[in-house]
């Protein structure tokens, strides 16, 4: 039995069609936000500035949210749509700068700020992606190392001025036991020749 010609035709262009569906849902629906952390983490010291750096792409317009995780709890920092708008949590409404690019500067950073940063990139489609840096948050420890080398040096100083107090006082004290030692030497040698005249 032969097969009809209509039926390959058929089969052909439904194969097509379907390929043609399975690569355009293919392309579409994973990978439609790609996220990259170049430096998941970051060791900063007090009052210091830092950039949370991340670099996001997606095919349609993406909604981008950081959050922040420590020991004190979780915290809403920052959510904004890109070209639309931008929410600043209250707490950190003088201490951000947001980037295109989805990256967020943190200013003046305290021992609160150490934990975990969170952000979110979710496509328009529904697509998401995450990310998360490490921040580790150090006090400065060359101010105490500052004040203990000044004290260091002011003590050492003092020391030096009474060493050299003490060597002068030692000084003016052999001086004045010599003329004591002189003068009695001299006195009991005028008894004697008195003696000797009379």
């Amino acid at each position: 039995m032969r097969p009809l010609r209509g039926c390959r035709r058929r089969g052909a262009i439904v194969g097509t069609v379907t390929l043609c569906l399975a690569a355009g849902w293919a392309l579409q629906t994973p990978g439609g936000v790609s996220l990259i952390v170049p430096q998941p983490n970051i060791n900063a010291t007090v009052a210091q500035n830092i950039l949370l750096s991340v670099e996001y792409s997606s095919r349609g317009t993406a909604t981008v949210e950081w959050k922040h995780v420590s020991s004190w709890g979780t915290t809403k920092i920052v959510e904004w749509k890109s070209g639309t708008y931008i929410n600043i949590s209250t707490v950190y409404k003088d201490r951000v700068t947001t980037f295109e690019n989805g990256s967020i500067q943190l200013l003046n950073v305290g021992m609160r700020d150490a934990g975990y940063y969170f952000i979110t990139v979710t496509e328009e489609y529904g697509t998401n992606t995450y990310g998360t840096i490490v921040l580790n948050v150090y006090e400065i420890i060359y101010e105490d190392l500052h004040f203990v080398a000044v004290l260091f040096a002011f003590l050492a100083g003092v020391s030096a001025i009474l060493i050299c107090f003490m060597w002068l006082c030692n000084k003016s004290l052999h001086l004045f036991q010599k003329k004591t030692h002189k003068l009695t030497a001299s006195t009991t040698e005028e008894i004697e020749l008195e003696t000797i005249e009379c």
